[in-house]
């Protein structure tokens, strides 16, 4: 997203990349479909209740908010800062997934995840002389940051529960899920349009004004990404997706330094350790943390017992001085 800018500008109408993405994702969904039925495989479960599939219109409208914040946010800070400070939502995540989804997390894994808050803290010290260079006004790159925190959150454990709330086709879920967000995006355009009378032509003859090979590329990478995001709520869960996102930050300022000239400041490091050190707590088994198995833990801990004073179970004589 940043490689498709020129002179920090986009040339394009940046609310068209979601879009265009999500009819991509509906095109590859509803194409397996039509694929499977072709090659006679194993008919794909589809639930056609209504009430069913009204469900996926949340996440969507949830996501294509998240989408376009990601690429204003993109106008106020480095792409390093905004994928460290899109680890935040790692501790959103971990808050609406006690309280929407029922789930218990120890105590370690709540470690973890003040962990990775501390690491993305950790990460922006020292960052407002670049920040500057981005922006003049780069507290606003880090509301909007919160923001798109909170929003995608709640999105991801939405899906989540949606996905797994019946046994259908990934793939009739998918169709769902991006037809819905074809249609809210197809909304959010003209709204857009209206409310600058026009200023820039009509979206839809306007589409793909200013595009170039990286712009599709951003195209690309935002489809096929939330496809394999729509596997990761299928069958693991939303912190498993965002800790996935957060190993990107190790490759954000690798890719920056040939691109854009960014060298990982310390702090930037720094916050990476920590980052990953949380992820191995938030996994971590017994015998990871103690070097032990379970049965040798179970044994040490009673050994560790206090000593019954009295094994034989004698009785006990008050003494004369009590």
């Amino acid at each position: 997203m940043q490689l498709s800018k020129t002179d920090g500008m986009y040339l394009y109408n940046s609310a068209t990349v979601p879009f265009l993405a999500e009819v991509l994702k509906l095109f590859i969904s509803l194409a397996t479909i039509g694929i499977s039925h072709l090659v006679g495989a194993k008919p794909l479960k589809m639930t056609m209740d209504w009430t069913v599939m009204v469900k996926y219109a949340v996440p969507s409208i949830l996501y294509m908010i998240a989408n376009n914040l990601s690429l204003e946010i993109l106008k106020y800070l480095r792409p390093s800062t905004y994928q460290i400070l899109g680890n935040l939502r790692i501790v959103t995540t971990g808050l609406l997934t006690v309280t929407l989804l029922g789930r218990s997390l120890a105590r370690i894994q709540w470690v973890a995840l003040i962990m990775m808050t501390v690491g993305a803290a950790t990460s922006q010290l020292g960052e407002g002389s670049e920040a500057s260079k981005y922006s003049s006004n780069p507290l606003i790159g880090y509301a909007l940051s919160f923001l798109l925190c909170l929003v995608a959150s709640l999105a991801g454990v939405y899906t989540e529960r949606v996905m797994k709330g019946n046994d259908d086709s990934i793939h009739w879920q998918n169709t769902q899920l991006y037809g819905f967000g074809v249609i809210f995006n197809v909304i959010r355009l003209s709204v857009d349009d209206a409310a600058s009378a026009y200023h820039n032509g009509f979206w839809m003859i306007t589409l793909l004004h200013g595009y170039s090979t990286t712009t599709w590329l951003v195209v690309c990478n935002l489809a096929f990404s939330g496809l394999l995001v729509s596997f990761i709520m299928k069958y693991v869960d939303v912190i498993a997706k965002n800790f996935s996102t957060a190993s990107a930050m190790f490759l954000t300022p690798i890719a920056a330094l040939p691109l854009f000239g960014h060298s990982p400041t310390l702090s930037l490091l720094l916050g990476a350790i920590i980052a990953a050190l949380s992820l191995f707590l938030f996994y971590a088994k017994k015998d990871d943390l103690f070097n032990v198995s379970e049965r040798e833990f179970a044994a040490l801990n009673v050994r560790l017992e206090p000593e019954d004073p009295n094994p034989l179970g004698l009785p006990q004589h008050k003494s004369s001085l009590s």
